[in-house]
């Protein structure tokens, strides 16, 4: 069979935070090759995928050696002989083979690396590019992108609580279209912000990394930065917030340190609906931390109908999270991060269980990556509608980007994209 697996192999290669990370190389009968490389989070569920580390003093603990060689050993011994084309079947293996809920025996970073090349691999021998491998005969659009504009919480220090400022080029026509607007937004933002001071350099993500007095100076300055680019605010460009609660909240008290403020959760809903009355939000990431499900379903309740509500650290890209979620009426859209599910098969099923619902999808990237830009094709053959990269700068975020714009052109005429269309189908989508 040309499919047949007949060489696993990994190396340490370097994320884009200069820290090592696991790369697999999946060779197959007929002479194809597949490549994946893990990201790894900084701000990161209690529930997601475990990274596996060699931990001690060298490389602050951050190698992957013994990741490495439970690939070259324990995996590369279990899946050699299996068909790449049967990702459920080899991804199962590779759960099976690991036998802990985290994967941390062999590494969720393992177990990804090897799951993404299995599914190159099997790409590359039906040479069709990855986005029509997985989507086949069915229709599939350009995502819409979210894009960091400004970055916090575990991604710039800290230095504001909220971790990202983002904007979605909601009005635009085409992704290329998209990717211009963005642009205009950036660079507009950067200028105000060196204006008038606030302007620290650059967060981890590649977005301006902000000195602000306070979490919400980073709403004002973002909208004024939208119009600044001559653009209307909700119409053309709107704004996406990843509060990453988790990272300040826990057992129902939200401690922002930037506002020296200490707020349970009905206070902190009611400042979070302040910011959507006053600023062009269109979509919410983990209003409140993953412990609170009173609270995800109260936000949702109270916003629902007009905003994004997604679930990251509070669903992890897990079918089952998702499936409780809805029933509780928490959330109405997921983050899909395949790194933090462990595998190609387990992210997608937990898009598969959110879709089945109207829910939006977003594919998303971490904060630490590579020039891989697998999830480009993912959020498009997947047909997820929405792409979380970070930012527009730093050649990591801008592999991603950019190979949107290729696919864009390979599809030609039928390249759709999603724009609105992309938002849960219980959201009015105001356009203000």
């Amino acid at each position: 069979m040309k499919t047949t697996i007949t060489r696993v192999h990994a190396r340490r290669v370097w994320d884009s935070r200069g820290r090592p990370t696991v790369e697999a190389e999946i060779a197959l009968e007929d002479g194809s090759v597949g490549r994946g490389i893990a990201p790894a989070g900084a701000s990161r569920g209690s529930r997601e995928a475990i990274d596996l580390r060699d931990g001690g003093e060298r490389l602050g603990g951050y190698d992957v050696q013994e990741a490495i060689a439970g690939v070259n050993g324990e995996i590369a011994g279990k899946i050699t002989g299996m068909d790449a084309v049967d990702q459920a079947a080899v991804d199962a293996s590779l759960i099976a083979l690991d036998g802990t809920p985290q994967k941390a025996r062999l590494g969720g970073n393992a177990l990804v690396a090897v799951s993404m090349a299995v599914l190159n691999a099997a790409a590359n021998s039906a040479r069709l590019p990855l986005w029509r491998y997985l989507a086949g005969d069915r229709p599939v659009r350009l995502p819409l992108p979210e894009i960091q504009m400004f970055g916090g919480g575990a991604h710039a220090a800290r230095r504001v609580d909220i971790q990202d400022f983002l904007v979605m080029p909601v009005g635009a026509a085409t992704f290329d279209e998209a990717m211009e607007f963005t642009s205009r937004v950036y660079f507009a933002a950067g200028k105000l912000m060196a204006e008038k001071g606030p302007l620290g350099g650059v967060a981890d993500e590649g977005g301006w990394w902000p000195d602000f007095k306070g979490n919400e100076d980073g709403l004002g300055v973002l909208t004024k930065a939208i119009e600044k680019a001559g653009l209307k605010p909700m119409e053309e460009v709107a704004i996406s917030l990843d509060i990453a609660a988790s990272e300040f909240g826990r057992n129902g008290i939200y401690k922002l340190a930037l506002d020296q403020r200490e707020y349970d959760t009905a206070a902190w809903l009611d400042v979070l609906a302040k910011w959507m009355g006053s600023y062009p939000i269109l979509s919410v990431e983990d209003p409140v931390a993953e412990d609170d499900t009173a609270g995800m379903q109260a936000f949702t309740a109270r916003f629902g109908a007009t905003c994004q509500v997604i679930g990251d650290d509070y669903l992890v890209t897990n079918a089952a999270l998702v499936r409780k979620a809805q029933a509780d009426g928490a959330c109405n859209a997921v983050l899909v991060k395949p790194n933090q599910a462990g595998t190609i098969s387990e992210a997608r099923a937990a898009l598969d269980a959110a879709q089945a619902r109207g829910w939006g999808t977003i594919v998303s990237a971490r904060s630490g990556e590579s020039e891989d830009a697998i999830v480009s094709h993912l959020s498009t053959g997947w047909n997820a509608g929405q792409l979380k990269v970070g930012s527009f700068t730093r050649s990591e975020r801008m592999a991603k980007w950019n190979e949107c714009l290729r696919i864009e052109e390979q599809l030609g005429p039928k390249a759709v994209y999603a724009g609105r269309s992309a938002f849960p189908v219980n959201s009015n989508r105001p356009s203000r």
